[in-house]
């Protein structure tokens, strides 16, 4: 019988060299005895050269032959280890796809996850860093513009004369206020824009800032180099500016100046902001020093008796240039002032009377 096929019975008879056996007659006949001679013709000299499988059926008349050569069955053994080998390769891979891994390989596969991770973590590590450099290197530029601010703040307080303490650059400006929830964590974008929309709000005001310094540069320079105030602290005008009697001929003669005059020696001082142009004697004047202001105007003081500044020296309003003398064509001790605008002498007195 064979295993699984109920209903089937089969013999073999192995045939020696010459091929020949006993046929289902003899072996009937023989009881199923076998000899000595039959056992000696089952083993051949040249070893098994074939397999004859013969099939009874039960529920069939007659028999069914299958012969088997050696290199058949080696055919259909190497067939069986294929089909083995597949069904095992098959069963393998179901496996992995099931999650059926060896426990050597997950182990590998942990540590391969695990080095990956680590690497993903340094990256996002360094990536972290290099975000908070920059916003460190933001955080720095606007820290400037904020000094900068400052510094143009305080100089533009000092220039408009304002009270102490009103503007106060140098700490913070108080703010409060009740205590609200907070609408939405601060995320990096957020951040960034906010940063963006400090700076460009940072440079708008210093340019704001820049525009009101110069204004208030310019008009403090213009005061400055505006000719204000007495040349003299003491003294008096002996000599006023226009038409009078030149005291060396009695003609009536223009006089270009005002005349103070003092004591010798007494201090003389620059009236406005500027740049010596002259310092020397020149005819008529005597020993003279010549202010050049700027805007058109430029201030004479003659008759010193001795000159304290040097041409090309930078003066300050009130600065003592010289000393009070009776130099050049003066018959005392006198400091004749005269003021030039644009080319053209011009009344001293009106500038003599802005003083304070």
């Amino acid at each position: 019988m064979i295993a699984g096929l109920p209903n089937w019975r089969t013999r073999a008879r192995v045939r020696g060299k010459d091929g020949l056996g006993a046929g289902p007659a003899a072996s009937a006949a023989g009881g199923g005895r076998t000899d000595n001679n039959s056992n000696k013709r089952f083993a051949a000299p040249g070893g098994i050269r074939r397999m004859n499988f013969i099939i009874f059926c039960r529920s069939a008349q007659g028999t069914r032959h299958l012969t088997l050569t050696p290199a058949l069955a080696g055919a259909m053994a190497l067939s069986v280890l294929a089909v083995l080998a597949g069904c095992f390769g098959l069963g393998f891979g179901m496996a992995r796809g099931l999650g059926f891994v060896p426990d050597e390989e997950r182990i590998r596969e942990l540590q391969q996850d695990i080095v990956e991770q680590r690497a993903a973590v340094d990256r996002a590590r360094e990536a972290a860093q290099d975000r908070v450099n920059a916003l460190a290197m933001r955080v720095a530029s606007l820290n400037v513009h904020v000094m900068r601010l400052n510094a143009l703040g305080s100089r533009l307080a000092g220039m408009a004369k304002l009270a102490d303490g009103e503007f106060d650059f140098s700490a913070s400006p108080g703010v409060g206020g009740p205590e609200e929830p907070a609408l939405e964590p601060a995320a990096m974008s957020g951040l960034d824009a906010e940063l963006d929309a400090l700076h460009g709000r940072l440079q708008r005001q210093q340019s704001q800032l820049s525009i009101l310094a110069m204004l208030l540069v310019d008009r403090k320079l213009s005061e400055e180099v505006r000719p204000r105030g007495r040349p003299v602290r003491v003294g008096f005008v002996s000599s006023d500016f226009g038409h009078r009697i030149d005291p060396f001929t009695g003609e009536q003669r223009e006089h270009r100046g005002v005349d103070f005059a003092a004591r010798p020696g007494t201090e003389i001082l620059a009236v406005a902001t500027g740049i010596v142009t002259w310092a020397g004697p020149r005819q008529g004047y005597g020993s003279m020093v010549e202010i050049t202001h700027g805007n058109g105007y430029v201030t004479r003081y003659a008759h010193n008796a001795r000159n304290l500044v040097r041409v090309g020296d930078h003066v300050q309003q009130g600065e003592t240039i010289a000393l009070l003398g009776a130099t050049g064509r003066a018959t005392g001790p006198n400091l004749h002032f005269e003021v030039w605008r644009d080319g053209r002498p011009v009344n001293p007195q009106r500038f003599i009377r802005q003083a304070g």
